[in-house]
């Protein structure tokens, strides 16, 4: 019986311990935001045809002064914070139906985290 449980117990274990992702690189995140920077800025007040990111995280959804949003952003109750905003970045349109950025989604977890260090630096 022990022989059977111990495949499943070292699954458990395994599933159960910290995962160590490499750390995030701010470095990185400012080539992955090269992408971001064609419809957003870092700059207070600059909207493009995104709005603007400075100052992101912390703030609710849908209220940057001068863009028009969609309803569903507005409607949505978010307040950005990292997990948010990594879930948005990965899939815009699955975290917030019918919001109007274009953009397909970040797939690798690993851009994801970079572009948010970036975010943390460069949108205070």
């Amino acid at each position: 019986m022990i022989r059977h449980l111990l495949p499943s117990l070292a699954v458990a274990a395994l599933l159960a311990a910290p995962l160590h992702a490499q750390a995030a690189d701010a470095a990185k995140g400012k080539e992955v935001f090269a992408q971001c920077a064609i419809c957003h800025s870092l700059k207070a007040g600059e909207n493009k045809i995104g709005p603007s990111l400075h100052g992101i995280f912390g703030r609710k959804a849908g209220t940057e002064a001068g863009f028009a949003y969609s309803d569903a952003i507005k409607k949505s109750g978010i307040t950005w914070d990292a997990a948010t905003l990594a879930k948005y970045i990965a899939d815009p349109q699955a975290v917030v139906p019918g919001n109007k950025m274009p953009f397909p989604g970040l797939k690798d977890p690993a851009q994801v985290q970079d572009l948010l260090a970036y975010l943390k630096q460069a949108s205070k």
